[in-house]
C-alpha cells in the first residue's frame, strides 16, 4: 500500500507548462480501508490565503462526488472522525462544491497522470506543497506524502486524526495536529506533536503558541511555512462561512486578537 499507484486512466504525458496535476495514490483509505481514495497533486491555485503552493487533494474515488458523499455521510474515507466535517454538521470551511468537486471530476475523466518521482519530482523542487487542500493527509499511506515533502522545497500539513484508531503517528513528523481546545493542544504536545489550534475570537493564546501569521502579519502560507509539523505551535481565530458552528473552551492565558 506504500507504492505509488496509477489512476483509472493513463493519458499522454503533458508538458511542464500545461500539466493539470498528478495522481499520487489510488487505493484503499488508511482511515476506512473498505473505500478507495485518490490523492491528487495540482500545481496551480488561486487561493489567496495559501499563495501559489502545490496542493494535495484527498478524494473518495467511488461513484459519489464529494458533495454527494458528504450528504450521504460516507466521507470517513477522507475525513476520518474529524468533528468539523460538514456531513456531521461541523464548521469545515471548504466549499466542497467548488475545487474538490472539480478535482474529483477531472480525476474521473483521467486528467491526472501517475506521478513518477524521477520524472516529475523536479517540478516540486522550487515549490512549497500544501498537504490536504481537501481531505485529511492521514487517509493516505504515510510513505506517499512523506516522499512529496522530501521532493518539495517546503510544505504545510494538518491532520485531525491523531485520535483515530488507524492513525499513523509518523504523520506528526510532517503535519500539525489540529486541536479544538487548549486541553487537546496540551495533550498532543505532550506526545511530541506540534499543534494548530482553532480558537474563537477573544479566546486565549498559550505561552508556547504563536498566532497564525496570516492573521497577525497578513502573510500567505507560502510565505510563512510554520505549519510543517516541526517548527512550533500555532493558533488561529475560527474563520469561514460555517464558523458559527465552531465551539471552543476558553482558558485564561493570553488573548488571541
Amino acid at each position: 500500500m506504500g507504492a505509488m499507484m496509477q489512476g483509472p486512466q493513463a493519458k499522454p504525458k503533458a508538458s511542464k507548462s500545461n500539466v493539470l496535476g498528478f495522481t499520487l495514490y489510488h487505493g484503499p483509505s488508511v482511515l476506512d480501508p473498505s473505500r478507495t481514495i485518490a490523492a491528487i497533486l495540482t500545481l496551480k491555485t488561486s487561493n489567496r490565503k495559501t499563495g501559489n503552493m502545490a496542493q494535495v487533494w484527498i478524494i473518495d474515488a467511488g461513484a459519489l462526488d464529494p458533495v454527494e458523499l458528504s450528504k450521504a455521510k460516507l466521507d470517513s474515507s477522507i475525513c476520518g472522525n474529524c468533528p468539523h466535517k460538514q456531513s456531521a454538521g461541523g464548521a469545515c470551511y471548504v466549499n466542497i462544491g467548488q475545487a474538490p468537486l472539480a478535482v474529483y471530476r477531472a480525476f474521473k475523466r483521467g486528467r491526472y497522470e501517475p506521478f513518477v518521482p524521477s520524472e516529475h519530482g523536479s517540478m516540486l523542487a522550487t515549490r512549497r506543497t500544501r498537504l490536504g487542500a481537501y481531505g485529511d493527509p492521514a487517509a493516505v499511506p504515510f510513505a506517499i506524502l512523506e516522499q512529496i515533502t522530501k521532493l518539495s522545497l517546503a510544505h504545510t500539513g494538518y491532520t485531525h486524526q491523531a485520535a483515530h484508531a488507524a492513525f499513523d503517528s509518523r504523520y506528526t513528523q510532517i503535519c500539525m495536529v489540529s486541536a479544538d481546545t487548549p486541553a487537546q493542544a496540551i495533550k498532543w504536545q505532550a506526545k511530541g506533536a506540534h499543534t494548530f489550534r482553532v480558537a474563537l475570537a477573544g479566546d486565549s493564546l498559550a505561552a508556547n503558541e504563536v498566532e497564525c501569521l496570516a492573521d497577525s502579519k497578513g502573510l500567505t502560507c507560502n510565505e510563512c511555512g510554520l505549519c510543517d509539523g516541526s517548527k512550533g505551535n500555532v493558533a488561529i481565530t475560527v474563520h469561514g462561512s460555517r464558523s458559527k458552528r465552531f465551539k471552543s473552551k476558553l482558558i485564561d492565558l493570553r488573548e488571541v486578537v
